[in-house]
């Protein structure tokens, strides 16, 4: 497939996705370039990745308006529509359904394809390092969440970060590439982590 068909297709999804937060578009553009740099050291479908990347939070609003439980499961059969109405070959449609189903942190799933292992490690990339930090402290407002608590009594941005991170270890990647960029990112928590605490704590002395 061209560029032509991929811009056409990001073009065609955009109005689905939603405005600010943790999951605009700016996410799936990350996720696809994540996507990229990795898949340029595996043996795989690129036509394939670049369209899971791009479809695979395409049921995402939904889930967070409350009108469906799982938007990987969901938003695998959307893709399948979408991909069809636009004649994506039927065998590459069939993967990326696979890659989107899998996506998903939360539900723990062990890609069965190289292009589902691929869009997995893309996606939880965007889950550590800095973007992580800011998503974090982006959320916070929402759910009321403070800074840090020392005690630990209430989910604070560091207790999310430290959380969030301790489930996405550079050894939990699926691919070389996404275990080397995962490191970078993991260690840049963990110090983001450090430092936080210690600067919190001398501002009690």
């Amino acid at each position: 497939m061209n560029e032509k068909f991929f811009d056409e297709l990001k073009e065609k999804i955009k109005k689905s996705m939603e405005i600010g937060g943790s999951h605009e578009f700016s996410h799936t553009e990350r996720v696809l370039k994540n996507s990229l740099i990795i898949a340029s050291s595996e043996k795989c479908d690129l036509d394939v990745v670049k369209a899971a990347a791009l479809l695979h939070d395409i049921a995402r609003t939904k889930e967070d308006n409350g009108e469906i439980k799982c938007h990987a499961e969901e938003g695998a059969k959307e893709a399948a529509k979408i991909l069809r109405e636009i004649e994506f070959p039927k065998e590459k449609t069939e993967k990326v359904v696979i890659s989107i189903k899998s996506h998903r942190l939360s539900k723990s799933i062990k890609p069965e394809i190289k292009e589902a292992q691929i869009l997995q490690d893309a996606d939880r990339l965007d889950s550590l390092g800095a973007i992580l930090i800011a998503r974090a402290f982006s959320s916070a407002y929402i759910h009321n969440r403070p800074f840090y608590d020392p005690k630990g009594e209430k989910q604070s941005v560091i207790s999310f970060i430290k959380e969030r991170a301790s489930k996405l270890k550079p050894e939990f990647f699926n691919t070389k590439k996404g275990r080397e960029i995962a490191k970078e990112r993991y260690t840049y928590s963990e110090e983001f982590i450090k430092e936080f605490i210690k600067e919190f704590d001398m501002e009690k002395k």
